[in-house]
């Protein structure tokens, strides 16, 4: 049989990602053909179906190479994919939600790899390593999936992946190419470019890539601020300027890899560096990010099937501060003894003169900044096989097993920080142990089936921890709660069980029907479990979640655990000309980590537990939720025209959440929204005229004092022209300035006094939402050689 693929693709296509490499050209002994511009016809053994179970959902190459230029947040890539959101962070930085389920509640697979956020703040999660100019693969699997690309999780599943190495086709000698690649955006003033160079023969390969990106702070559709200020003396901003949205990063990967007789071995080498890039919704700014990955993969085809076996090794040295829009100088009283207090709108500089104490070269009663560290290590291995049964049955057999540690510190820097170093989480370790097995079956002509089953052991453990001071009657309950903490078991060990089942049914050349159930567990993370101080100041710099509150850990949290059932219709034309797409889902989770109002310790208090507008300490606590909802998706040709072919194209979501116990909202679930796109092609021209709605949000988790948001419209225009070897794209996003409120935005504290909770100066006050940007005009040249 034959399929087609994009010339994009047809590198890609030598290789794999994860444990779901297209057995299409590995099948062949021959090596593939070079990466080329025209298009190809790859003839072979198809994709297994599973690959297609769950009602996967891929961003095709024409969608990646039209949103690369309006977009350096590689999860927003996904933006058209039913059922995907995004829950707002840094500009690099967002975290995929999927049907109401965000950030660790789905796994992520990096080229492969099981890549972890290690901060309190969740800023550097998986796809924040991976540029968009990179990305040549991105597939989602919301809700029920195949269990051997699942595990700890109780959302979906997002397989991403970088470039393929090419190779040269039989006979052809030394293949070189690349790419060149610049883009600019108006809003920030954003830019960036990325390189591409490879070189190979028909068994060996070398690539090089590298990208980079920087944009200054955006601006919304207009004023949303009643203050300029900063917290810092002479800087101020604009009311219409979304204070911590700046960022900077780069990436540079080599990759090597080796060919021959059905095998194939691949190494890539990744250095990802950002030395700055601030969170509007958060109260601390990454002002360095180092991450080191080396990924080593094995694919193997052989009469019996095909085996996939990965061992790879991960770095992260992370830094945060208090970034150039938040105060820097903390501490009471009147310069140059202190810095102004909570009550004064500008932290002023103290000096060491005029009766500022000082020790060991530290002012006592000021403090500089709040420096924070994280360091953690990540090495694991996978292995998977598929097993050829039959002609017509699949059994695909694996397992992994990864050891992650981590260390989150604060060291001291002067006033109530002093004189130690504030251990947040220290020997933090999270290990994982994983089997499964899945059977695929064709019954016949009308029905396929598939079965999975995965066990998982997650181990963790943490070490004592101690706060900055250990002196009786430290500021904080310092020294109670890290006592309190320190005498309790540590270690937690739960054994999950992950299992799944799905049938797909085609009636007709034109239905297709599939459904299935499943019973999905994801054990919580470090942060989740280990975070220990009631201190209001150390609690809120301890939030994944961007909704300005502080979070204490729990000790004996148990594991989520998800029972869903999901069907999905599928209407299409025999030659897919047309296709819709409707998807009702329902999840009920056991022991879902929600928060409630802490109970106990230092920020602990009365008004704490019934205040309705300000900031709180919550503690994560087990409870019963469900989530339902419906994405519903298409396209259709509308007239074949002497001006061009056009088309349309939709969306539509809806998701509702709701803890059981307590009749409360979710966090973060994403009202009623619909996109609905004007496609126009007429020779290398491609353009689209998108509008998206978005519903007024009033379900909200009532326990966080989570923010309503209006309902608002946004109308996109992107355009494109291709050559042979070169693309130009322009566009502009939020064509008419619209200002609005992001849904998943969360609060805004990306200015003003944000170490304290609920500030006397006012900066930042509780109930203001983090708007999104404005008009932002974009432009995108791509070049091949």
């Amino acid at each position: 049989m034959g399929f087609r693929i994009h010339p994009l693709a047809a590198s890609v296509a030598i290789l794999f990602s994860g444990s779901a490499v297209s057995s299409s050209v590995l099948a062949q002994s021959q090596p593939a053909g070079p990466t080329v511009l025209d298009e190809v016809v790859v003839h072979g053994k198809r994709e297994p179906a599973a690959a297609g179970f769950g009602d996967p959902s891929s961003v095709s190459n024409s969608e990646l190479r039209m949103l690369r230029p309006a977009t350096s947040d590689t999860a927003t890539l996904m933006r058209e994919v039913p059922g995907m959101q995004f829950q707002s962070a840094g500009g690099t930085s967002s975290l995929p939600v999927i049907r109401g389920l965000a950030d660790d509640r789905n796994r992520i697979l990096v080229d492969g790899m099981d890549l972890i956020a290690s901060c309190p703040n969740h800023m550097n999660p998986p796809l924040s390593y991976l540029d968009p100019s990179n990305v040549t693969r991105l597939k989602v699997y919301p809700g029920i999936g195949p269990v051997s690309v699942g595990g700890d999780s109780i959302g979906g599943t997002i397989v991403a992946n970088g470039r393929s190495l090419p190779f040269a086709a039989p006979g052809q000698g030394l293949l070189t190419t690349g790419e060149i690649g610049a883009f600019y955006r108006s809003n920030g003033d954003a830019w960036g470019g990325h390189i591409y160079a490879a070189a190979a023969n028909e068994s060996s390969s070398i690539a090089y890539t590298g990208s980079y990106a920087q944009s200054d702070n955006y601006k919304a559709g207009g004023d949303f601020k009643t203050t300029t200020a900063t917290g810092r003396l002479g800087h101020t901003l604009p009311r219409d300027e979304v204070g911590s949205t700046a960022y900077k990063t780069w990436t540079q990967q080599l990759a090597v890899g080796f060919q021959g007789d059905g095998n194939l071995v691949e190494f890539k080498y990744t250095f990802v560096k950002t030395p700055e890039q601030l969170y509007p919704n958060q109260r601390m700014d990454m002002l360095d990010n180092e991450q080191q990955r080396f990924n080593l993969n094995y694919v193997g085809q052989f009469a019996w099937g095909k085996l996939d076996a990965r061992i790879y090794h991960e770095t992260v040295d992370h830094f945060m501060d208090f970034g150039p829009d938040k105060r820097f100088w903390y501490g009471p009283g009147r310069p140059p003894a202190g810095s102004g207090g909570d009550a004064a709108v500008n932290g002023l500089p103290c000096s060491p003169i005029s009766g500022t104490r000082m020790v060991n070269g530290m002012m006592v009663g000021c403090a500089t900044g709040m420096p924070m560290y994280t360091a953690s290590k990540n090495t694991g291995g996978t292995v998977a096989a598929d097993i050829d049964l039959s002609e017509k049955d699949l059994l695909r057999v694996g397992g992994l097993y990864q050891h992650y540690t981590l260390d989150d510190w604060w060291p001291p820097s002067g006033a109530g920080m002093w004189p130690g170093t504030f251990e947040n989480i220290h020997d933090g370790e999270r290990n994982r142990f994983a089997l499964f097995g899945e059977w695929e079956s064709q019954l016949n002509a009308q029905w396929k089936t598939l079965l999975g089953a995965r066990y998982e052991n997650v181990r963790m453990n943490t070490g004592d921890v101690r706060g900055y001071s250990t002196a009786p009657g430290a500021m904080g309950n310092q020294v109670t709660d890290a006592a309190a903490f320190n005498a309790q078991d540590h270690k937690h060990t739960d054994n999950n069980w992950n299992l799944s089942a799905l049938a797909r049914y085609t009636p007709s050349e034109r239905v297709d029907v599939e459904f299935g159930v499943a019973r999905k567990v994801r054990s919580p993370n470090l942060y989740e479990l280990y975070t220990w101080s009631t201190w209001s100041m150390a609690a809120a710099m301890n939030n994944t979640v961007g909704d300005g509150n502080g979070y204490i850990g729990k000790l004996d949290l148990k594991p989520e655990v998800a029972h869903t059932i999901a069907a999905t219709v599928d209407w299409h034309a025999a030659d897919r000309s047309w296709e819709i797409k409707t998807t009702p889902y329902y999840s009920r989770v056991t022991d879902y980590i929600d928060a409630i109002r802490c109970t106990r310790g230092d920020s602990c208090t009365r008004n704490n537990a019934t205040t309705a507008n300000q900031f709180v300490v919550l503690q994560y606590a087990n409870t019963s939720a469900e989530l339902y909802g419906i994405d519903i998706s298409g396209q259709m040709p509308l007239a074949q025209t002497g001006i061009g072919d056009f088309g349309l194209r939709g969306l539509i979501g809806y998701v509702h959440g709701k803890n059981r116990d307590t009749g409360d909202g979710l966090y973060n679930i994403m009202p009623f929204n619909a996109r609905v796109a004007l496609t126009h092609r007429i020779g290398s021209w491609d353009n689209v005229l998108e509008v998206i709605g978005v519903t007024r949000k009033d379900d909200v988790s009532e326990v966080r004092n989570e923010l309503k948001t209006p309902g608002y419209g946004l109308t996109n225009l992107r355009l494109s022209y291709s050559w042979k070897q070169a693309r130009i794209d322009f566009g502009v996003e939020n064509l008419f300035d619209k200002f609005y409120y992001m849904p998943l935005g969360g609060a805004y504290v990306g200015q003003g006094t944000t170490m304290a909770l609920n500030p006397a100066s006012g900066n930042p006050a509780w109930g203001t939402a983090v708007p999104g940007a404005g008009r932002t005009i974009y432009a995108g040249l791509n070049l091949k050689f």
